[in-house]
């Protein structure tokens, strides 16, 4: 099975809505110019249209990367299962609002509000081409570790409730679970640390820690030229939220079990007034696909390419609202639970078309919903159900859930 990375939100979603909000019509031409440039002369990049201080910054990262960086980052994209092929197809598809709903959100709304008075957006798009916005989500996935000194959220707010959380998780579902670790993703760490970065980038490009220390200083700079990233505090670095298995790979990277909660999504949710509950909804569904991971509910299905991505998200949202509402897992009040939904339905999309599909807003409410009933309308309050049976029983449900919304 090749690697899982399976997201709540990504920042890359940010990242690629956000630009076109920050630039003006000439910037955005230029950005094009730039990008196309980039595109056919291979490792190039059209420096002209920066300004002298980030032209600086940039032909000496260009003079130290290798010839081939592009090939290297796209093909570790691709080895860690991180990419952005989802938020691409969203930019880029064409919907049908008579079959689905597919709104902007406060989520969106929020995200496309991180880079708002951004001194030079140039600098934010040759950042996003040398993957600089994965830089955080690399750090975390390849370096991370649960530790007890881990903290959640910016002010270190959720890290109770998460751990809590966490363990709970491990009790309630029948699976085996003690390998997973839970572990935080912070943004301003990973641009602090000349060495936390270079161990990253020597991931990304080769060569050892020591020497890319130099080519992370630079990274660092160009982070800091521009204020609004906040020397990587911005929540658009750690816009999410993710789990990881190499369960059933025949070729493992030795990389354990992990939920990784990045700063920025939990940020994102406080900001929009689902920082209660939220939080907790995000982690029960990332455990969900741990239990799809040892359930092998990944590959237990006849569906392939979106619809089968689909599946699995839905099924993770239906898994982690059946937790949070049962009596024997968080007993959250259902109408409370369903509200903090949102942080899920909030980002589903309507490309329809792309292997990373994670269902409409609507048909996400819909398998939560679904979830939380199960739970609820159990004449034994006390038992909990295998979670393969629970499985069976949403395989049932799924195409009520996927129906299109002007059916319903």
């Amino acid at each position: 099975m090749k690697k899982s990375l399976a997201w709540a939100v990504t920042l890359v979603t940010a990242a690629t809505c956000t630009l076109g909000t920050v630039l003006p019509a000439t910037a955005a031409d230029n950005m094009t110019a730039t990008a196309a440039a980039s595109a056919s002369n291979g490792s190039a990049i059209d420096t002209s249209k920066l300004d002298p201080q980030t032209k600086a910054l940039v032909d000496e990262i260009l003079a130290k990367l290798p010839a081939d960086w592009q090939a290297r980052l796209q093909a570790a994209n691709a080895k860690y299962g991180i990419g952005d092929a989802q938020w691409t197809e969203i930019r880029n598809s064409v919907i049908n609002p008579g079959d689905y709903q597919c709104q902007s959100t406060e989520l969106t709304a929020y995200a496309n509000n991180l880079l708002d008075g951004a001194e030079d957006p140039f600098t934010i798009f040759i950042l996003s081409l040398f993957g600089g916005f994965d830089l955080p989500t690399y750090d975390a996935l390849l370096f991370g570790s649960e530790s007890k000194s881990n903290t959640y959220g910016v002010n270190g707010e959720y890290t109770n409730q998460l751990k809590s959380e966490a363990k709970d998780l491990k009790k309630f579902w029948d699976i085996y679970s003690d390998d997973i670790q839970l572990m935080p993703m912070h943004g301003a760490d990973v641009f602090s640390s000349p060495e936390r970065l270079a161990r990253t980038l020597s991931v990304l490009y080769g060569g050892t820690t020591e020497s890319n220390l130099g080519l992370a200083d630079l990274f660092i700079s160009l982070v800091g030229s521009e204020p609004v990233l906040k020397g990587g505090a911005n929540p658009i670095f750690t816009f999410n939220a993710f789990a990881y298995s190499e369960k059933g790979d025949p070729q493992p990277l030795g990389i354990s079990d992990r939920i990784v909660m990045g700063d920025g999504i939990l940020e994102a949710t406080k900001a929009i007034g689902l920082g209660d509950t939220a939080p907790r909804a995000i982690l029960a569904h990332e455990f969900g696909h741990h239990v799809q991971y040892e359930d092998n509910l990944f590959d237990n299905t006849t569906l392939t390419g979106p619809e089968a991505t689909r599946r699995t998200e839905l099924m993770a949202d239906a898994f982690g609202t059946y937790f949070l509402t049962h009596s024997r897992g968080e007993a959250l009040n259902t109408k409370r639970v369903l509200g903090s939904a949102q942080s899920f339905y909030q980002v589903g999309d309507c490309s329809f078309t792309s292997n990373g599909h994670h269902g409409t807003p609507n048909q996400r409410l819909a398998a939560s919903t679904w979830g939380a009933s199960v739970a609820n309308e159990a004449s034994d309050q006390g038992h909990i159900l295998p979670s393969m049976k629970l499985d069976e029983m949403f395989e049932v449900k799924l195409p009520d859930i996927v129906k299109p919304d002007a059916t319903n």
